[in-house]
C-alpha cells in the first residue's frame, strides 16, 4: 500500500470532521507507509498523535481485522469478479458509506459509527483519543 493513500485518507477523515481532529490518536500496525515520514508529516499537520502495535500481537488489530474480514464477506470479494477498477472502487466506497452511515452496531448501542461520533461532545473525543 502507498502512503499517498494512506495520507488521502487521512486527509478525508479530516475534512470529513471540519479538520476538529487535534488530540485524535491514529493505531496502525507496522506497515511501511505508516512509518513514513510523509505520513508522519500529515499527522502532525493535523495534529494527530500515531500509535503503532508491537510486533506479532495479533490483539492490536482485532477491530481492524474483524472490518476487513466483514468487508470481504459482504462484497464477496472471494468469488466476485469486477469488469474494471472503477467498478471496484465505486462497490467499496458504497459498502464503506453504508457501514459507516447506515449500519448499525450493537457496541455502538445500535447507532452507526457516523451517529455514534456525533453523540460525543468534542471534550470526549479527546479524552477517549489521550
Amino acid at each position: 500500500m502507498r502512503a499517498e493513500l494512506v495520507i488521502d485518507a487521512l486527509d478525508a477523515a479530516a475534512a470529513a470532521r471540519a479538520g476538529q481532529v487535534d488530540g485524535v490518536i491514529f493505531h496502525s500496525d507496522r506497515g511501511a507507509q505508516y512509518g513514513s515520514g510523509d505520513f508522519a508529516d500529515a499527522c502532525q499537520r493535523h495534529g494527530i498523535r500515531r500509535s503503532m502495535g508491537r510486533t506479532g500481537s495479533s490483539y492490536d488489530n482485532a477491530l481492524a481485522e474483524s472490518f476487513f474480514a466483514t468487508l470481504k464477506r459482504e462484497l464477496d470479494v472471494d468469488r466476485r469478479r469486477w469488469t474494471s477498477e472503477t467498478d471496484a472502487r465505486r462497490d467499496m466506497f458504497r459498502w464503506i458509506a453504508f457501514y459507516n452511515h447506515r449500519r448499525r452496531h450493537s457496541a455502538l448501542g445500535y447507532l452507526s459509527p457516523a451517529d455514534y461520533e456525533q453523540t460525543l461532545a468534542p471534550t470526549t473525543l479527546h479524552q477517549v483519543a489521550a
